[in-house]
């Protein structure tokens, strides 16, 4: 399709460039947030032929429950302060089987509603929501991963460590409930603890050595408008510990290679200061010609503070570049 989008370009739904803990992260769970199937039946029966040919493929494929991102809510705190601020996350549920058939199918497109309202242009799409994590180790890098080539969704590319949050860890199975608001403390628990089980599992690190993680934003794929929750959090272990403990990974099949980044001294960071806009290609004169077309343009800090979480699935380069960005904010910004 001659406008289908990119895949490593990304939308930025919701920035907290401060880092936010689980005491300012909270959630809606409602089935008005699930998704709504839509009216063209051949478009929804497109989703059973798409599942019943991988189920062939693959007969141990599993329709497991997933959380479905539905929006969000963002209420600032005293005088607009980041810092005080709390954000409502709108979730419902979905399944693997949905996210083949809509977000997976080739025919995802016409699932989109035409509407500036990204709730509505999406609630036909499955949209189950993914995590990702910003790893800083003790000797001040940042953990990546190059997924395996046997992977369903971009094999051989390169990766943040994480998954998804999973309702089966709190007990969910439908939305049925003798105590609604406990269920959505859990659930928001299980977006800070989900991350940690990924990392662990996906690096091999001990969870005793990961702090407490804090939330930064979710980040939209354009290509098929996958979304992501990320989150930022620091790694008592130094890199070189960490590639030892990566050969035993209990997710270690899920990719090929583990990579720790240093800070990209191209960019000069130390000149520039939080909040400016800047043109990255300003930076580096090569920059437009080593980094491409997709960055270069203007871009502001408080935008950079959270592209770490659209580099989802970008090719190395890019995500060394912006995972440097991160570290230079990060450390001036919130500690």
């Amino acid at each position: 399709m001659e406008n289908t989008p990119l895949p490593y370009s990304y939308k930025l739904m919701l920035s907290c460039p401060s880092g936010l803990p689980p005491s300012q992260v909270f959630v809606d769970f409602n089935q008005k947030y699930d998704r709504i199937q839509h009216p063209d039946i051949d478009l929804e029966n497109s989703m059973d032929e798409i599942w019943n040919r991988k189920a062939q493929q693959n007969p141990s494929l599993y329709s497991g429950k997933k959380f479905r991102y539905g929006g969000h809510a963002l209420l600032a705190g005293p005088d607009g302060q980041e810092l005080d601020c709390r954000v409502f996350l709108h979730l419902g549920l979905t399944d693997y089987r949905s996210f083949m058939g809509t977000n997976l199918n080739p025919l995802w497109e016409k699932f989109l509603v035409p509407s500036e309202d990204e709730t509505v242009r999406c609630q036909h799409t499955a949209n189950p929501l993914g995590n990702g994590a910003v790893v800083e180790t003790s000797d001040g890098k940042i953990l990546l991963l190059k997924r395996s080539n046997n992977v369903g969704e971009f094999p051989g590319h390169f990766v943040f460590p994480g998954g998804h949050p999973e309702p089966e860890e709190v007990g969910i199975i439908s939305h049925d409930s003798s105590d609604p608001e406990l269920r959505k403390r859990r659930v928001a628990q299980e977006m800070f603890d989900s991350i940690i089980r990924e990392v662990v599992e996906e690096t091999g690190v001990p969870a005793e050595s990961l702090k407490n993680p804090v939330f930064i934003g979710i980040s939209r794929r354009e290509l098929n408008v996958r979304p992501t929750a990320f989150f930022f959090m620091k790694c008592t272990l130094q890199s070189s510990e960490i590639q030892k403990l990566y050969a035993s990974a209990q997710d270690g099949f899920e990719s090929t290679q583990l990579y720790a980044v240093s800070e990209c001294r191209k960019l000069r960071l130390a000149s520039l200061k939080f909040g400016s806009q800047t043109d990255v290609t300003a930076l580096d004169p090569q920059m437009s010609q080593k980094f491409g077309p997709c960055i270069a343009h203007a871009l502001t800090f408080e935008y950079v503070s959270c592209l770490v979480s659209t580099c989802w699935f970008l090719c190395f380069d890019l995500v060394w570049c912006f995972c440097s960005l991160y570290v230079f904010i990060f450390s001036h910004d919130c500690h």
